[in-house]
């Protein structure tokens, strides 16, 4: 795959590529910038404080929740308010918002100052995920609601189970062992990487000594959390193979 050469990203930087990726092509190309750039870069470079995407992300935070309500509120009309507002949370949080950044490859496209893109930048879910609602504000900008809810729609409220299974992964897997065991989970912290700006941490949880899945993540919780996703994966296999 070719990728952004970010050492010619000057004032006429454009990325078609992402365009491409995203199915949108933008009218004014600097909003696209301007939503890639993280304060880091603006800083770096000395540009005013409102050219990054702080303000955009702001927008697309709003324009990502009505959107989302909307979707919810139509599609499950028996569902009480408690767990619309269950749902929509598993939607727009920052770890969900990262993982379906990653499916387009957001983080390559980032315009990042040197010492952010140093220290693993491009794969924060942090700044990915906002980079992710200043997209949306800026498609919202440069085309309207509909293109904005057009690229929700396909990017982030596409395949809704799964995104819900890896957002509940502790919780359901708990669920999933309580009804048929007594022993509780056990998950153990099997290695802590990189320097303290940029931890890598790698969890197992187990049951009996039994492995069941292996997690990698920014912070413990994020590590368990994706750990229990696989596990949950596996488990479904093993009762589909056996059913």
């Amino acid at each position: 795959m070719k990728y952004v050469n970010k050492k010619n990203m000057g004032s006429d930087w454009q990325c078609a590529e992402l365009e491409q990726k995203i199915g949108y092509h933008f009218n004014k190309k600097e909003l696209l910038k301007q939503a890639m750039m993280h304060t880091s870069y603006s800083n770096e470079h000395r540009m005013g404080k409102l050219d990054n995407n702080e303000r955009l992300e702001f927008l697309g935070d709003a324009v990502l929740e009505v959107v989302t309500s909307d979707f919810l509120f139509h599609e499950y009309r028996d569902y009480p308010e408690g767990k619309l507002t269950r749902m929509r949370a598993s939607m727009v949080c920052e770890p969900t918002l990262a993982l379906c950044s990653r499916e387009i490859d957001l983080g390559h496209y980032l315009l990042l100052g040197k010492g952010e893109d140093a220290t693993g930048g491009r794969n924060r879910d942090s700044i990915v995920s906002d980079a992710m609602e200043a997209l949306i504000g800026a498609i919202y900008l440069d085309g309207g609601i509909e293109k904005a809810k057009e690229f929700i729609h396909r990017f982030i409220l596409n395949d809704i189970e799964n995104k819900q299974l890896f957002y509940d992964s502790k919780t359901i897997l708990q669920e999933m062992i309580q009804s048929e065991h007594k022993e509780q989970l056990c998950y153990e912290l099997l290695k802590e990487e990189g320097p303290d700006h940029d931890k890598q941490f790698t969890t197992r949880v187990s049951l009996h000594n039994v492995e069941l899945g292996i997690g990698t993540g920014r912070t413990k919780k994020a590590s368990e959390q994706e750990a229990a996703y696989y596990a949950i994966l596996k488990l479904k296999a093993q009762q589909n193979n056996e059913a």
